[in-house]
């Protein structure tokens, strides 16, 4: 195995495997390096949401982001089906907000002078697409018909094998352990048995990021927050469309499973699962949709995601170091931002200028 590269990516989850999908599809030779097993952290524990309105309602140029983020998976599941033979599962299914609240309901109508493709909806509408849904618990819905999911761990996984096929290297279970640095210059990446040089590293960590960079001596202002999620099995259809809350979130994927989510635990690398977290999400999910009471439990998992103090993500080259560049801090996000953040990276890399669309401000890095 050769041991200088083009591009050295660490961490192997959505992130750093759709940047060295988008890499090596440019023929570049990358080497992608993960401390475990390629997404086995946050990007296996994801629903999968490509929820543009979910949460992307106070930055118009966050929004225009999404949007072309999630636009871009019709042909991105094509070109992973051919190359990789993984179907990643793409539905689009859309997803309602139903408004609790007046307020909410005041809320959720300035979202419709943000985008186009999302329409207000009455209760009747609500109980019109989707019967099951509790009755009287809401004031209407926001409906975001072009908003879907796909399967998580199949598209990291995609990702991973078809970046394989264009070329590219993978190493899993190979903890980096330090930056090789010529003055300010970084020039590869030191494992605990080899040492690997490249023109150019790209930290894409997710909630470890912040660790992984103390490696060369910088800080980035960063949290992680544990998310706990549960899968139930029903006999029959409950819901079509992903039901979207501030409490919970329930997303149906193939053969009647509807995945529930997620709790928020700041400040914590501790991914237990707890029976207080299951129990409130269950609790949320059947008052919203109370036939969830009969299905069948099927598992719980955790994961932890990486937040930015400024809920937007990091993309772009480090202050004061030359041929470094992170991408994390996508929150509840990487999912849906995974393929436009590859494409930004790559660009970056071809020394392309890339538009600042999520906010990345290098003094705000900085701790």
């Amino acid at each position: 195995m050769s041991k200088s590269y083009d591009v050295i990516i660490v961490g192997a989850g959505v992130i750093g495997c759709s940047i060295a999908y988008q890499l090596s599809k440019r023929k570049k030779k990358v080497l992608l390096i993960e401390k475990n097993k390629i997404g086995g952290e946050a990007s296996s524990a994801a629903a999968g949401m490509l929820g543009v309105h979910s949460e992307f309602i106070g930055d118009q140029n966050l929004l225009n982001a999404a949007l072309r983020s999630r636009d871009m998976f019709t042909e991105l599941s094509r070109e992973l089906k051919e190359i990789s033979g993984i179907d990643i599962e793409l539905s689009h299914n859309g997803m309602i907000k139903p408004a609790c609240s007046e307020i909410e309901k005041g809320q959720m109508m300035k979202i419709l002078q943000l985008s186009t493709d999302v329409e207000w909806l009455s209760e009747e509408d609500v109980a019109r697409l989707e019967p099951k849904l509790s009755k009287g618990n809401h004031h209407g819905g926001l409906y975001a018909y072009r908003d879907g999911n796909v399967s998580a761990g199949k598209l990291t996984r995609a990702l991973a094998k078809s970046a394989v096929k264009l070329g590219a290297y993978i190493q899993e279970y190979t903890p980096v352990i330090s930056f090789l640095m010529e003055r300010n210059r970084c020039i590869g990446v030191k494992t605990l048995h080899e040492t690997y040089h490249s023109q150019e590293v790209i930290v894409a960590g997710g909630a470890w990021s912040s660790k992984i960079l103390r490696g060369a001596g910088f800080e980035i202002c960063g949290l992680p927050v544990k998310g706990e999620c549960v899968s139930v099995s029903a006999c029959k259809q409950l819901v079509e469309r992903t039901i979207f809350t501030k409490e919970c979130y329930i997303v149906p994927k193939r053969g009647n499973h509807y995945l529930v989510g997620a709790t928020e635990h700041p400040h914590t690398f501790d991914s237990k699962v707890s029976a207080g977290g299951i129990h409130h999400l269950l609790g949320k999910a059947i008052d919203l949709l109370p036939d969830l009471a009969f299905a069948r439990l099927e598992k719980s998992w955790a994961g932890v995601r990486p937040k930015t103090d400024r809920f937007l993500p990091y993309i772009g080259r480090l202050p004061g170091r030359e041929c470094l560049a992170v991408a994390t801090g996508h929150y509840r996000n990487g999912i849906l931002l995974a393929p436009l953040t590859g494409i930004l990276m790559a660009d970056l890399i071809d020394s392309i200028e890339i538009d600042p669309i999520f906010g990345f401000h290098h003094e705000r890095m900085l701790k």
